[in-house]
């Protein structure tokens, strides 16, 4: 099983390659289009701001390769942000994958939301043994609106889509590798996939 956690310097990646360790995984960073083309499966991290990371997707030309991936590939937080649409951060235009645009939360809550929050409506096999109300890690300040591509929900400020799927692509606004043994469990489930 080989798996590849794109590297394109917008990642926590230590710690999701530390959580594939301790399910028994070799996780291999790689910012390689061939090494990316031919894994099994396909970890697309993001950690920091939306058009920068853009950009640096572009400038390794990984913004044309994601999106024609044929292997399961999950986006974790902006790595899901960044599959959408379109984002309000940076006003940046994303890679198009899932057919939604990503919102900044209101005024009205604490931003970023950060901390443990439910997920609910669990709608795939990514989700496999998870029980509805799950508690989950999640940092922040921007969320996917509730969508047709949605497979869980989360509320904060407004219920949006915490979860996101299209074909072979997957998308987890929380952090799964942070997320406890509920985390390792969807993270075994996307192995499973």
């Amino acid at each position: 099983m080989k798996i590849v956690i794109i590297n394109y310097g917008a990642g926590n990646i230590k710690s999701i390659q530390f959580a594939f360790k301790r399910l028994g995984f070799e996780a291999v960073l790689s910012n390689n289009p061939e090494e990316i083309k031919n894994a099994d499966k396909v970890i697309f991290p993001g950690v920091g701001e939306a058009s920068s990371a853009m950009q640096k997707l572009k400038e390794s030309g990984l913004d044309s390769l994601i999106p024609q991936l044929k292997q399961p590939v999950l986006g974790i937080c902006l790595g899901m942000q960044l599959m959408c649409k379109s984002t309000e951060e940076g006003n940046t235009k994303g890679l198009g994958i899932f057919d939604v645009d990503v919102k900044r939360f209101s005024n009205t809550v604490k931003v970023p939301q950060m901390g443990w929050n439910t997920i609910s409506n669990l709608k795939s096999d990514l989700f496999k043994e998870i029980k509805d109300n799950e508690f989950m890690y999640l940092v922040h300040s921007f969320y996917a609106e509730q969508c047709q591509e949605s497979i869980s929900t989360t509320n904060y400020d407004v219920e949006y889509a915490s979860a996101l799927q299209k074909n072979n692509f997957y998308g987890v606004q929380f952090h799964p590798e942070k997320s406890s043994l509920a985390g390792e469990q969807i993270l075994r489930n996307f192995i499973n996939l």
